[in-house]
């Protein structure tokens, strides 16, 4: 089928919910993409930041069709090694004791919420509020759009779940301000990615940290977007040294499948016990299978510090085309998620940028983002950023 046919049948029978670029995408292969009718991209979007090796990496490649041959799907009511494994993976790696794994990251952030109510019933005097970031996205179902702090996310969903409020992203007295008796956890990105690449001020998640413990509150960090090394650690938490006690993880757990898990430190975990959350489909044998090659890839294949080294080579190119580039605010992140503020909407240099060959995103209405697959090269950066340069100066 060409882009034509393609999009065709996806107007004619899908829900309008995206604004979709005129291509559709049938093959991958590490930082590149092709189109239906043939045309290569380089993809810096990494398909939503979720193709964290890239895409049809060998090693993930080698473990799901293993998997396929094996069994696809094993019930939550048995045992699966797969799940195994990965849950030893992610705990002996970070700050966690336990694992739930999901589907998404907005299942997993729902689930880390409903640990944070269950344990302030269970041990924090009945207390259930949640507090989050404005400019955060937590997800779109009915309590993480509660939960995200823009305001455009909620419009026409009313009424909405109570028990959340929201505080300013890098400000420690006014979150101090806010946490009120029936606070339960705090719940932050420890960089806001939807909310425009935003990097909070030096010491601030020690000061939240700080904060939880004076206050007896839980430090929730969702690292859907931040974790598996997109941001030059394994976790994006481990950056500043301040452990959470609970986090979640989605988008580049399964650099293409879909996956997400809440994990939780042993005090926290001991409230969710049999029959308290479940979900059917997490956890699949398929999904985690992959994900346990993805792990493995991040840990082994000096993967990560490829990712620091192209993000430092990313940014310094990006400031550079800066220095002759009215058109260029800030540029900021960490890592391979880096965010550069232009004078006006963005979505005309994505338009731009996508015909010259190009896929990045721009979120917060001005921020371009650019989020390549960690296996990315200096050769492939160099592309990228001259196709920006083309479309700034045009």
């Amino acid at each position: 089928m060409t882009n034509r046919e393609i999009i065709a049948l996806n107007d004619r029978y899908l829900f309008p919910l995206y604004p979709r670029a005129p291509i559709a995408i049938v093959r991958g292969e590490g930082c590149r993409v092709w189109d239906a009718d043939g045309r290569e991209f380089l993809d810096f979007f990494s398909s939503t930041v979720v193709t964290s090796l890239g895409h049809a990496h060998p090693a993930v490649t080698r473990a799901i069709v293993a998997q396929a041959g094996k069994i696809l799907h094993v019930s939550n009511l048995h045992h699966s090694e797969p799940q195994a494994v990965l849950a030893e993976a992610l705990c002996t790696h970070s700050f966690a004791d336990r694992v739930f794994f999901c589907n998404s990251g907005a299942e997993a952030n729902e689930a880390a919420v409903k640990l944070a109510r269950k344990f302030g019933a269970d041990f924090g005097d009945g207390r259930f509020e949640v507090l989050t970031a404005t400019g955060s996205f937590h997800g779109r179902t009915l309590a993480m759009i509660t939960a995200t702090g823009q305001e455009k996310v909620r419009r026409g969903f009313q009424p909405l779940p109570e028990g959340f409020r929201y505080f300013p992203y890098g400000d420690l007295d006014a979150l101090a301000a806010a946490v009120g008796p029936h606070t339960i956890a705090i719940m932050l990105e420890p960089v806001q990615g939807e909310g425009g690449v935003v990097v909070p001020p030096a010491g601030y998640l020690e000061g939240v940290r700080d904060l939880c413990e004076r206050r007896d509150l839980l430090l929730i960090y969702d690292e859907v977007q931040t974790g598996m090394g997109r941001l030059g650690t394994l976790f994006g938490y481990e950056q500043s040294g301040v452990a959470p006690d609970v986090m979640t993880l989605a988008k580049g757990l399964g650099t293409g499948v879909p996956i997400g898990a809440m994990l939780a430190n042993a005090r926290v975990a001991k409230a969710f016990t049999a029959g308290a959350h479940a979900s059917t489909f997490g956890g699949n044998a398929l999904a985690c299978a992959a994900a346990v090659a993805v792990v493995r890839t991040l840990l082994d294949e000096e993967v990560i510090e490829n990712c620091r080294t192209q993000g430092e080579c990313l940014r310094t190119r990006l400031a550079a085309l800066k220095s002759s580039c009215r058109r260029i605010g800030e540029i900021r992140g960490a890592g391979l998620l880096v965010g550069v503020e232009i004078d006006g909407p963005g979505g005309a240099v994505v338009d731009a940028c996508r015909e010259r060959g190009l896929l990045i995103n721009c979120t917060a209405e001005k921020v371009l983002r650019f989020a390549p697959p960690l296996v990315v090269t200096a050769d492939e950066i160099d592309r990228a950023v001259d196709i920006v340069a083309e479309v700034l100066r045009a």
